[in-house]
């Protein structure tokens, strides 16, 4: 019980919770994105035509943030660069797409965007690829000197 309770061994725990969230929303992600992809097959793409760039681009543009954005995420590589795209769409997602509509309507966009900007501010964490490449740049500089 003791040990529950315990708020001195939390760096392991943090890096553990960072790995188990970020896998999580990236895979939530890629389930809600993938199937976009077959809206681009079709003959007339029906998506919301965000800044004028027109149906098409305004679709690619949701499934490189959705679908890429979301692989990058899951791997740790690249990341705050990742939740970039996926931030923006969120937040046109929620502010435009869905801003006339009720709470209920929003609410998925705003889990994501609060994950995504979560993951933004504490990074990728110890489990990571980025934690690999920042961990080997170090080793290289260390030989170095």
């Amino acid at each position: 019980m003791k040990k529950l309770f315990n708020v001195t061994e939390t760096a392991n725990n943090i890096d553990i919770a960072l790995l188990i969230g970020r896998v999580s929303i990236a895979l939530f992600m890629l389930v809600h994105g993938i199937p976009k992809i077959t809206y681009l097959l079709q003959d007339e793409v029906q998506f919301m035509d965000f800044m004028g760039l027109g149906p098409e681009i305004s679709l690619a543009l949701t499934i490189f943030a959705e679908v890429v954005c979301s692989i990058f995420i899951l791997f740790g590589l690249a990341t705050r660069f990742a939740l970039i795209p996926l931030i923006i769409t969120m937040l046109v997602a929620v502010f435009i797409v869905h801003g006339a509509d009720p709470f209920s309507a929003q609410e998925m966009g705003l889990h994501y965007l609060l994950g995504y900007v979560l993951l933004f501010i504490t990074g990728s964490g110890k489990y990571s690829v980025d934690q690999l490449i920042v961990s080997r740049q170090s080793q290289k500089m260390v030989k170095l000197t």
